[in-house]
């Protein structure tokens, strides 16, 4: 498939009404200089000159120069000609000029511009303005640019020709492509459930700093399991010029687990692959991104390029584009429906055409809406962005419409927080809402499914990217605007199809992570007995049976009054700790060491929101200061911003800055003599003294308001090298309502991963 430069035609975007032409030609013309590819986050400078039309432009006229909503490029400023992204403009005839740069300031889908206008004076047919972004003539080292690639990088230019306020776009504005730097790591990915003889492949890439996925020199790789893998080389040749690669028709006939490693040819180790679980059963694990736009939208490049990067650069078995649909015009909805058709191959690459349903929190918020199959009409929250109005008649304005237009439809739908959160209080349908999307890259939401509890609704965990830089399935936060990294999906599913995927989701039986691929099996045994519901009784007539026991997203009734809750995880990190809670409070945590394991390393991580809506980002700014020990060494955890590292001040204190959006953030030190130390903790949110002899297996919690925000500070082992973890819990059940069980495992990197809940209860009246 074609993947040039975006179809003007599929773009839901807003220019005016009135041009003052038929012809964009004879609204002027640019030139850019220098073009080409150019690295990310590299400085450079270049040159745009515009050169008038027959109508040239009036005084106080203006031409706008936009960039898209993702773009994480250096701010432009005309304040410090020796700083970063200095910008400077002058025009040819010497009319005086103001410069203006507005960041999340400008309409949609172009948030950013740089607005240059004609203050005492008027430009004529030839006449030029020439602005210089990066201009190095003052001491500048130039602009920066953003942190991800981007083939069609456009610099859209629009003029103000008379003075009325309106911008019209002129014809062919100049566009650079942005590639990655050079790779910094290697990255080995495989599935994490398959049973014995069942294929299975294996991705091999390499990254930049920014998580680009990056061409390294040719290389020769050698490749070592712990346990015999048919198909598996013992070494590989890494193309040159390739950025990715499969080693495919992998096999293990044994029951197990499978540790990949990836070796240069001196045998030192470059990456280890994520576990595969080889286990006898009827579900493979699939991973899966489903929640992500591109350039078409809000987001950048094309939307093949970004199924593209899904399937041959994230290695991902299942992907859905979903763009807001007040953006959606008639022609991008058709060619998502002819996009996702064609890159749809049962058993290797399952898509889904969806949108994201879009209305304002009032009305229910965000939510994402996935077909079975293409074919199927949009039911738009609006036409914020549509100028066709034809098809406005078919909107739903509220979720609740939602629901009632898409209730004969082969659908389901997930509840999202992004920019506006999904409000699950205003309406909800057991038969087509899913799942919550607790985590993507704006941050962590368990209150989501927490609110879900409270009303008795019955929903699966699912965690995406909603990914607007190009790469769902790794989807790097970058060095501006959101706040983690992407998150996943594994469906426990018979086979990867449409159909079993769908199955998966209406029965929950999958759980998100905050973007690693670990193995988690949850499940609940009963003393007596337990009655599995095949669908939600409290909105279905449905088939049960007696069960000895059941597995995450499961409904049933029992008269226990506790179970035993069983779980397994395995991961490519070592486990710091697994919660297994009863809706959100925490029945017992789990480690894979006791407290005479405790060594000299402290965690201090922090965490929550601001509040539920669009400025959810807190902002973390700190300094921990250390008497009577000195510091060994300190680990950053999940400070995405490469460009801002924490600081380290002798061997006593460190200092940071970052953020967070309900996700986790901090860091680990290790400490000499932690019998004497004390820790002295300073944030302009909270402040506080720890004695670190004290500290134990539990949390010392620090409460900061806002939505859960709060500083942890605990101690963990020298070493930890539990990267499998099984636990069996008695469970106590409450009498009445529902008893939802899940799990939350954290791993010592950082991530996190979430079980749908098991909903079991006790009344049986339950079932009406």
């Amino acid at each position: 498939m074609n993947a040039d430069r975006i179809d003007d035609k599929h773009m839901g975007e807003i220019w005016p009404a009135a041009h003052p032409a038929a012809d964009a030609d004879r609204y002027g013309a640019v030139d850019l200089t220098p073009r080409g590819a150019f690295e990310v986050r590299s400085l450079q400078t270049f040159r745009l000159v515009y050169t008038a039309g027959p109508y040239g432009i009036d005084d106080t006229g203006a031409l706008r120069v936009l960039f898209r909503f993702p773009t994480d490029w250096g701010c432009l400023q005309t304040s410090d000609p020796a700083g970063e992204n200095y910008v400077s403009a002058a025009a040819g005839n010497g009319v005086a000029l103001g410069i203006a740069y507005a960041e999340d300031a400008l309409p949609r889908p172009r948030y950013h511009g740089l607005t240059v206008t004609l203050l005492n004076g008027y430009l004529r047919e030839g006449d030029t303005l020439t602005i210089t972004l990066g201009d190095r003539s003052g001491g500048s080292p130039g602009l920066r640019l953003q942190s991800f690639c981007e083939s069609h990088f456009e610099f859209k230019v629009a003029v103000d020709i008379y003075a009325t306020g309106h911008f019209t776009p002129v014809r062919n504005s100049p566009v650079i492509r942005i590639k990655a730097a050079a790779p910094v790591r290697w990255k080995a990915v495989a599935p994490t459930r398959r049973r014995p003889g069942e294929r299975f492949y294996l991705g091999i890439k390499a990254e930049d700093a920014w998580g680009n996925p990056a061409a390294p020199a040719p290389a020769a790789l050698r490749l070592a399991a712990n346990v015999a893998v048919d198909g598996l080389p013992e070494e590989i040749e890494f193309p040159r010029g390739d950025r990715a690669l499969k080693v495919e028709g992998l096999k293990v006939h044994r029951e197990g687990i499978v540790r990949i490693r990836l070796l240069d040819r001196n045998g030192h180790v470059l990456a280890h692959a994520n576990p595969v679980v080889i286990r006898n059963g009827p579900r493979a694990g699939y991973w899966g991104d489903l929640h992500g736009q591109s350039g078409e939208s809000v987001g950048v490049g094309s939307i093949v390029e970004y199924f593209q990067f899904a399937r041959d650069l994230a290695f991902l078995d299942a992907c859905a584009h979903q763009a807001n649909d007040f953006q959606v015009n008639k022609d991008f909805w058709g060619h998502i429906n002819r996009t996702t058709a064609a890159f749809n191959s049962e058993g290797q690459f399952v898509t889904f055409p969806g949108y994201e349903w879009s209305g304002n929190t009032g009305v229910g918020g965000d939510h994402n809406v996935y077909y079975r199959r293409e074919g199927r009409p949009i039911y738009r929250s609006s036409h914020a962005l549509l100028p066709d109005r034809s098809d406005i008649d078919t909107d739903a304005p509220a979720l609740g419409d939602l629901f009632k237009v898409l209730a004969g439809e082969d659908c389901i739908v997930y509840a999202h927080c992004g920019g506006r959160y999904a409000n699950v209080a205003v309406a909800h349908d057991p038969g087509l809402e899913a799942a919550m999307e607790i985590h993507s890259a704006w941050g962590t939401f368990e209150w989501l499914l927490a609110d879900c509890f409270e009303r008795g609704f019955r929903c699966g965990v699912v965690c995406n990217s909603d990914d607007h830089k190009g790469r769902p399935g790794a989807s790097h936060p970058g060095a501006a605007g959101f706040a983690t990294y992407g998150g996943l999906t594994c469906f426990l599913a018979e086979t990867l199809t449409r159909e079993a995927l769908f199955d998966c989701i209406r029965r929950r039986h999958t759980y998100g992570t905050t973007g690693c691929r670990m193995d988690l099996a949850v499940r609940a045994e009963f003393a007596t007995y337990g009655r599995y519901h095949d669908r939600d009784p409290h909105a279905f007539t449905t088939d049960s049976r007696e069960v000895a026991e059941v597995m995450m997203g499961d409904i049933a009734q029992t008269d226990d009054e506790v179970v035993r809750v069983c779980v397994r995880a395995v991961s490519r990190a070592p486990i710091e700790r697994i919660d297994i809670l009863n809706g959100t409070g925490v029945v017992e945590t789990v480690r894979g060491y006791i407290e005479a394991d405790l060594g000299h390393r402290i965690r201090v991580v922090w965490s929550g929101a601001e509040y539920r809506g669009r400025g959810n980002r807190t902002p973390w700014k700190g300094r921990a200061r250390f008497e009577g020990c000195k510091i060994r060494s300190v680990t950053e955890i999940n400070n995405w911003r490469r460009d801002r590292r924490f600081k380290v001040s002798g061997s006593h204190t460190i200092s940071w800055q970052n953020q967070t959006a309900g996700n986790v953030s901090g860091f680990e030190v290790c400490l000499d003599h932690l019998e004497s130390g004390r820790m002295y903790i300073d944030t302009h949110l909270v402040s506080g003294e720890i004695d670190l002899e004290t500290l134990g297996l539990g949390d010392v919690v620090m409460r900061a308001g806002g939505l859960h925000r709060q500083v942890r500070i605990f101690r963990l082992p020298d070493h930890n090298d539990c990267t499998a973890l099984s636990a069996r819990v008695d469970v106590p059940l409450k009498p009445e309502g529902d008893n939802p069980l899940w799990v939350r495992v954290t791993t010592e990197d950082g991530h996190n991963a979430w079980s749908s809940p098991m909903y079991l209860y006790r009344a049986e009246k339950q079932e009406a």
